[in-house]
Parts: structure tokens; C-alpha cells; sequence
């Protein structure tokens, strides 16, 4: 077929316009495999890229969707051959370049990797970029040697993707766990996936004192801004955060009292072009590591023709866990 179905983002006067769409094959971009997509997943992005609260799409038109998995259609790349089934996260799919809320891409091999034999394309959209990022953030505390018997974990963001997943990891690996989040009402929810204490957003979203008492011993922060330097100043001395998101804002109003008093260490997660071979044992990890009943209790199955709605309430933070679309074909 010359068109297939897909969301599509317009550049407007006011902003952007979204819509579903048919698009044209010939629109699509560069690349030497393409997939046709069964399952892609909503993150926080694609929320952003969506609703135009933030300026995700980078290029016009643009297909949102920073992940996808699906089955080789064509490719001209050594690595892959037509019926392969395949997984992609990042690599500005979404944002520069056409992204999984499609029912065909076509990418570059390169950013591919194989679908691990231990998921199914449905579990591995539940996993998706925000799991796959969770467990990045854990595999940079582990190279820093922090542990659990150093004390216990945060959290933060809790209820949301990346949260969700890192209770379950951290749960999973022997830490004892503090959930931070803005919905109360989640706590047995948090509880079922590994969280043991519950703490308010508010106590960490307000402007942070250079130095606060000294509460864990890790975290994994997908916030960001004054919740960020709240965790960094209450971490433990030789302790780690791990931080790979900006809910609360791009901005980090912290000090180097943490860093030069208790050498404490703020470690970067970039997920969208990490190296294939990190990228390759974070999804070995994922399948020896992740309680698949956690996981399934964590997951929500939408159709497509709800990914715009639902766009809009994971901004508004009214989605908990994780969301798996299933792309029409």
C-alpha cells in the first residue's frame, strides 16, 4: 500500500496540530529497514510531542512515538532481513525523525535491536523507553558501587512509567524502597510493586537547602528542577542519583555542597543514544531481572485511535504505569 495510518504533527501559526492521519510512504525518511509496527508505547514525550506543551517535534511533518516494536518489511542492512522481529528506543525517533505511532517506519539498522526471545512484542512495549531507561538508571548505580546495605533507595515520579518499573527493579534487586509521589491515592498500588515507604511530592518540590538530612542511599529521579536538588541534598554521603528526566522542569537549582562535602554523585542517563552494547545488556537485564506480573499489573492496552487522548492525561498525570498501543494493520 502507498499510505498507511498514522498521527501526524503540522507546524500551525499558533503552535502544532495534531491529527490521525494517512500518510504517504513517499513522506518517509532515510533509512535501510523498514518495519511494519505492531505495538509502540505512550511515554511522557509523546505526551509533550502530542498536546505541544513542549517542543518534542523537531521537524514537520512529524510522527510522534519514540519507541516501537514490529516485524522487518525490507532492509538493506547486514544485520536484519525481511520477517525479523525488531525493537527500537530513541535515537530521536519521534522528535527528528519519524516515529512509532505508525503502522509502517523506516529507519536506520543501526538503531535496532533484536526482540529479545524472552518478551513478547506486547511486553516489551510495557517495558518500552521508560523501562528500558529504569533499568539504565539502575546498571549506573550498580557501576557506582552504591548498594542496599548502604541504605535505602528513592523513587521519585513514582507512579509513572519510569517509576513504576524502577520500584519493581529496585524491589527485585534487595533494596528497600521510598516512593515519592503526587497521588496518595496510588499507595497500594506503589506498595504492590516493591515500594515499602510512601512520601509526598510536596516534601521535595520546593526550593532545596544546600544540605538536608541525609535519607538514601541512592535514586532514580525522572523529574528534575527543585525535586532534583531536593534528592541530591538528602542523599547519603558516597551515595548516587541516577537522573534521567525533567517532569518537573529542564532547570536544576542545586548548589555543590553534596558533591563536595559528601561526595555524593549525580549520574546522567541518556537512553536515546546510548551504545548498542549497554543497550543490548540493559534488555538482558530486563528479561532475567523484571517481574512479568508486576509488569502486566503496571500496563494498560489502549487502541490507536486513543493515543491522542490518552496523550493529554499523561501530561495531565493522570496515567499511572505504563500504556501499550496497538497499531492497527
Amino acid at each position: 500500500m502507498s499510505t498507511f495510518r498514522a498521527i501526524r504533527i503540522d507546524k500551525t501559526d499558533t503552535g502544532t496540530k495534531c491529527a490521525y492521519a494517512d500518510f504517504d510512504r513517499a513522506e518517509l525518511m532515510e533509512g535501510d529497514v523498514t518495519v511494519r509496527i505492531s505495538h509502540s508505547s505512550l511515554n511522557y514525550k509523546d505526551g509533550l510531542a502530542i498536546t505541544g506543551k513542549a517542543p518534542i517535534a523537531r521537524r514537520f511533518p512529524m510522527i510522534p512515538g519514540i519507541d516501537f516494536v514490529g516485524t522487518v518489511e525490507a532492509s538493506d542492512h547486514a544485520e536484519f532481513k525481511p520477517g525479523d522481529q525488531v525493537l527500537l528506543n530513541g535515537w530521536g525517533v519521534g522528535e527528528t525523525h519519524l516515529g512509532g505511532f505508525a503502522q509502517i517506519a523506516r529507519v536506520k539498522g543501526e538503531w535496532l535491536i533484536p526482540l529479545p526471545k524472552a518478551f513478547t512484542p506486547v511486553q516489551a512495549m510495557a517495558i518500552g523507553t521508560a523501562g528500558y531507561t529504569a533499568m539504565l538508571c539502575l546498571m549506573a548505580l550498580d557501576r557506582h558501587g552504591v548498594k542496599p546495605s548502604d541504605g535505602p533507595a528513592l523513587v521519585t515520579g513514582s507512579a509513572g512509567g519510569v517509576g513504576s518499573i524502577a520500584l519493581a527493579l529496585l524491589k527485585q534487586a534487595g533494596w528497600h524502597v521510598i516512593a515519592s509521589t503526587g497521588r496518595p491515592e496510588e499507595e497500594p498500588y506503589l506498595k504492590s510493586l516493591g515500594a515499602d515507604e510512601i512520601i509526598l511530592r510536596q516534601e521535595l518540590s520546593g526550593p532545596a537547602r544546600p544540605l538536608g538530612k541525609e535519607r538514601w542511599a541512592a535514586a532514580i529521579d525522572s523529574v528534575g528542577s527543585h525535586t532534583l536538588a531536593n534528592v541530591i541534598a538528602q542523599t547519603k554521603a558516597e551515595g548516587a542519583v541516577s537522573a534521567c528526566g525533567l517532569a518537573q522542569g529542564m532547570d536544576l537549582p542545586s548548589n555543590v555542597a553534596p558533591f563536595i562535602l559528601r561526595g555524593v554523585s549525580l549520574l546522567g542517563i541518556n537512553s536515546a543514544t546510548c551504545p548498542k552494547a549497554r543497550r543490548l545488556e540493559a534488555w538482558a537485564r530486563l528479561a532475567s531481572e523484571l517481574d512479568r506480573e508486576k509488569l502486566a499489573e503496571m500496563t494498560l492496552h489502549v487502541p490507536f485511535d486513543q493515543v491522542m487522548d490518552k496523550g493529554h492525561q499523561i501530561v495531565e498525570g493522570k496515567i499511572r504505569g505504563r500504556i501499550v498501543v496497538d497499531i492497527p494493520n
